[in-house]
């Protein structure tokens, strides 16, 4: 159908995509497990899971421990990204999904997209198209809408909505500083995330007075974590680097239809017509997003930096190493003055402006 070839979709949209995937449906899963245990303890194991798991992946690609070659300049963007992204905001969510259902939950996380491509464009002056303010517009209606399924004079509930809010703001943060560090390792960049970030959060909880659960449920938990926090981050950072950060972060609005999705039909969550109405302004707004097509003529300056790469039209260039002239690497590299046409997303290399 001629409504389908409007979809463009390639390698950094789909793991875009599969990040939302993972992350949607780790929320409900999260909701089941927290239980009687403290919020904190529970994120805390989340990410410690998704931070063993990804370090040993690492260690066994490289054979053992490898440099992470991250320059000075760029830990401070790293260091900002874990403690909002893996302290502040992981306590803010587990805290919410104790007030109210993971369903409600799933869909106020579209925030998340909302927040990070405002931060993008008021901050980092990251270009944006008509399509995706539009759908960004239709996924906030779709917000205001779902608040009105609350009854706003329960208090618990209200703190729940606003500590899911606070959570997408530190995520939205944690994106845009992460943006700044995608095209170094990914499996560094997450892995370390998940293990400063369940640190932190493990030892705040057992401060507070939390005790361990059972060794399986700890496994149980662990497990989610690499597959909900590890491996979706991963996806993520690599959507970052070839997408740039509103761009993801739309696509990754896809995530709280799934999670809601499976809350519903697996934990048997009611939902209410608004709830439908929420989800249908919300989808629409997905679609702008995916069906979005910026291609205009545009100019990259002479430059030199440095970034993982493989060779393309962007990347012609000479090497003082043995390089098999496919596989992706890292150094400093000269660009030269290219004018073109193609479509293109606002990566490392098409930060012009418009």
């Amino acid at each position: 159908m001629q409504i389908f070839n409007k979809v463009h979709l390639s390698s950094p949209v789909i793991a875009g995509i599969l990040a939302a995937i993972l992350f949607g449906a780790s929320t409900p899963f999260a909701k089941a497990l927290i239980g009687d245990y403290s919020p904190t303890l529970i994120a805390g194991l989340l990410y410690l899971g998704s931070g063993i798991g990804l370090m040993l992946i690492r260690v066994i690609r490289d054979r053992g421990w490898s440099n992470p070659k991250l320059r000075s300049n760029e830990w401070p963007w790293l260091f900002g990204a874990i403690s909002f992204g893996g302290v502040l905001g992981p306590i803010l969510l587990m805290y919410g999904l104790t007030q109210i259902s993971s369903a409600t939950a799933s869909l106020l996380l579209n925030l998340e997209a909302v927040l990070t491509s405002v931060i993008a464009w008021l901050v980092f002056k990251e270009n944006a198209d008509k399509r995706i303010v539009l759908g960004m517009i239709l996924i906030v209606l779709g917000g205001v809408l779902l608040s009105w399924t609350h009854n706003t004079t329960h208090s618990g509930e209200l703190l729940g909505a606003l500590a899911i809010a606070g959570a997408c703001l530190c995520w939205a943060i944690d994106n845009n500083l992460t943006r700044k560090v995608s095209a170094l390792d990914s499996f560094f960049i997450a892995g370390s995330k998940g293990l400063i970030a369940g640190t932190v959060n493990v030892y705040l909880a057992y401060k507070l007075g939390s005790k361990l659960p059972e060794l399986p449920m700890i496994i149980t938990v662990l497990i989610c974590g690499f597959f909900g926090y590890g491996l979706s981050l991963l996806l993520f950072i690599f959507a970052l680097r070839g997408l740039g950060t509103s761009r993801t972060g739309a696509y990754f609005s896809v995530a709280p239809f799934i999670g809601a999705g499976i809350a519903i039909l697996f934990f048997r969550e009611s939902s209410t017509l608004n709830f439908w109405f929420a989800l249908a302004f919300m989808g629409a707004g997905v679609w702008l997003h995916l069906t979005e097509k910026h291609e205009h003529e545009h100019i990259h300056v002479a430059d030199c930096h440095e970034h993982s790469h493989r060779h393309d039209e962007h990347h012609q260039h000479s090497h003082d190493f043995a390089y098999d002239g496919n596989s992706e690497h890292r150094h400093q590299h000269e660009h030269k003055e290219l004018q073109h046409v193609h479509h293109h997303y606002p990566d490392v290399e098409h930060l012009h402006t418009h």
